[in-house]
């Protein structure tokens, strides 16, 4: 490699992406929901890759509930609301599908509307 080439590509910019925390919040989302529908799709089999998999979903709603119960959060009061009985939901529907008295249908569901919202409103931005 000739030094001219060797120049350029020291000062050839990184392109890597920056994060915002709303893309971090959407990824953690993608990959979540990810695991959750490729573990529900193993059926019986993979219910220890499910069980873990919804154990993943619960944690990441529980931060998510925590960062909307504080005051300082500044996202809209309502929408605070709406995302902390989403929590809950998520919760108690988790309980009954590790119980076998659900499906993880509507987990994916909720997980995939908010990822919808965190890409739109980011685009609106």
């Amino acid at each position: 490699m000739n030094s001219q080439r060797q120049a350029q590509r020291a000062y050839q910019s990184t392109q890597t992406p920056i994060r915002t925390p709303r893309s971090t919040e959407y990824e953690a989302f993608a990959r979540i929901t990810h695991r959750l529908a490729s573990t529900a799709r193993q059926g019986k089999a993979g219910f220890a890759a499910l069980a873990d998999a919804l154990h993943e979903n619960r944690r990441l709603w529980t931060v998510l509930a925590a960062a909307v119960a504080d005051d300082e959060n500044a996202l809209p009061h309502d929408l605070r609301a709406r995302l902390f009985y989403l929590a809950e939901f998520t919760d108690t529907h988790s309980r009954k599908v590790l119980r076998g008295q659900a499906t993880v249908a509507p987990l994916i569901e909720v997980n995939t509307a908010v990822m919808r919202g965190l890409k739109t409103e980011g685009a609106a931005r």
